[in-house]
């Protein structure tokens, strides 16, 4: 068995997979070091534990496992959402791998460190484990230069300042999921609590709208989206720049819109701002897949995925109808499946060393 972490700064979810891609078992820890305590989910079991890091809290995990009847976990594999430059494919881990997760660190200061968290906690706790990691970076590693670079000094864009594109996990599950009946030019849509959009020609990523930061594209539940950069410079004067990278991520999107981030409630809203925010995310989406559709030459198909992009059956008849001037194109609603994506790769890896 295989088992799969997808770790937050709180939080450890967790799905096992057999060979054949099938998920036995899934669950999560939640509230990791945080004052009101600790929560396992997990199978029938749902109880409070003692989780002041993320050691204990995989450790309660892995006792959960076991008490489930989980059997022979032989590896484990990780998602780790910034791979940088460097690592633009699936790996096993090894201490120089994890050195360069470290260098990237700067790149994805909220969500690197936790992903090394747990990678550090699975080898407390199961050493003989040899582990693996995909990232939400690597799909993107097919876009050229000219898709990936900003009109900046060299001096700045030595330093690792370009566009990377995020959701590359979930964008590849579709990929995969669409087979061989993949659309040649598909326009993307994870549209969730973060959004993004990803013009795919022929199964390969060629632009996507997240670029160095996951903060920019449409408009999302927390995250501003595309916002000009003397705005964000004045913000971070004004306010200083912690308090202004936190405006920009947690307090703006539909959340700064209309004063809640969740789409569901804003469409049972009679509101004006709830209208308005609505719109306004139909709008930024419109607005970003319009110039994807364009770097493509035009398009075979649209596909949702996504909390949003999956479940609102309104925000995506109100997107197609905003592309209706494309005429009669399928529509595709894709399930994401990042943990399943990810034991793909890791098993992949684990057969071709078999091989060697």
């Amino acid at each position: 068995m295989l088992l799969v972490l997808n770790t937050g700064s709180s939080s450890i979810k967790a799905a096992l997979f057999d060979r054949d891609l099938t998920e036995v078992l899934g669950g999560k820890v939640t509230g990791i070091g945080q004052a009101q305590g600790a929560r396992l989910r997990l199978g029938a079991t749902d109880a409070a534990i003692d989780a002041p890091d993320h050691e204990t809290g995989l450790a309660a995990m892995l006792d959960a496992l076991g008490r489930e009847g989980a059997g022979d976990i032989t590896a484990a594999a990780h998602r780790i959402v910034h791979g940088g430059a460097a690592l633009t494919r699936p790996v096993r881990l090894t201490p120089e791998v994890i050195g360069v997760i470290e260098d990237n660190v700067p790149l994805a200061p909220l969500h690197n460190p936790p992903g090394l968290a747990g990678i550090r906690a699975m080898a407390t706790a199961r050493p003989d484990l040899p582990q693996y990691a995909s990232f939400d970076t690597a799909f993107h590693a097919t876009q050229s230069e000219l898709a990936t670079t900003y009109a900046i000094p060299r001096s700045y864009r030595d330093e690792g300042i370009r566009r990377y594109g995020f959701h590359g996990l979930s964008y590849a599950g579709m990929v995969d999921q669409f087979g061989d009946a993949l659309p040649k030019r598909l326009l993307a849509m994870h549209l969730g609590a973060g959004c993004s959009l990803c013009a795919i020609r022929d199964g390969k990523s060629v632009c996507t709208s997240m670029g160095y930061s996951p903060l920019s594209g449409p408009t999302m539940a927390t995250r501003s989206g595309d916002i000009d950069g003397m705005a964000v410079l004045r913000l971070a004067r004004e306010h200083g720049i912690d308090e202004a990278t936190r405006r920009l991520n947690t307090e703006s999107g539909l959340r700064g819109l209309a004063g809640t981030a969740d789409m569901k409630t804003l469409l049972d809203s009679d509101s004006e701002d709830a209208a308005f925010a609505v719109e306004h995310f139909v709008w930024s989406v419109l607005r970003v897949g319009g110039g994807l559709i364009a770097v493509m030459g035009g398009v075979d198909a649209l596909a949702f995925t996504g909390g949003i992009g999956e479940n609102s059956a309104e925000i995506r008849q109100r997107i197609t109808d905003g592309f209706a001037w494309l005429g009669d194109i399928p529509v595709h609603v894709i399930p994401a499946k990042e943990e399943r994506q990810i034991a793909r790769d890791a098993w992949s890896l684990i057969s071709d060393a078999a091989d060697r």
